[in-house]
């Protein structure tokens, strides 16, 4: 997989879940010593502008990361396009990536899901829960599952 440069990561408002996706990446990526692989994140609906929640922030400071001076990108097909692996968190962010742009479908792939043997079974599933309205348990709930698979996924890449 070292063919891979740019990641992209997609949730749906590009508040929560591909904020956190994208800074824990870039973090473990900088403690393995891996260079030259861009990581950036979208929202399939998500407005342009607007900052990480403030329980998003709350959680990534306690992991060592600083998400306040992003801000949300709306998903389009020149992203879609340029990446080289497309991480999602939900089977409609997968399904809208590929309904935009056909030719990302093998590049495309559920975060929890990607990487995984066939045979691993999640019993909360292969989607990353939305944690947003919802309290901060749910959002460092979500940064633990994040966290999981990035760390799973950055010695692939």
């Amino acid at each position: 997989m070292s063919a891979i440069k740019s990641v992209l990561f997609v949730c749906t408002g590009n508040s929560c879940r591909s904020i956190m996706a994208e800074g824990l990446l870039k973090k473990k990526l900088e403690e393995l010593g891996k260079t030259g692989i861009d990581v950036r994140s979208a929202g399939a609906r998500a407005l342009n502008g607007m900052p990480p929640t403030d329980e998003t922030i709350e959680v990534m400071n306690e992991e060592g990361v600083d998400v306040a001076p992003l801000r949300s990108k709306n998903l389009n097909d020149e992203m879609i396009k340029n990446a080289d692996l497309i991480l999602v968190m939900e089977g409609m962010h997968k399904i809208d990536v590929i309904r935009r742009v056909p030719e990302a479908a093998a590049k495309t792939h559920l975060l929890k899901e990607f990487g995984q043997p066939d045979s691993a079974v999640y019993t909360e599933g292969y989607y990353v829960p939305d944690p947003i309205g919802r309290p901060l348990k749910d959002y460092k709930s979500c940064v633990n599952m994040i966290k999981k698979a990035i760390d799973r996924i950055a010695k692939l890449l």
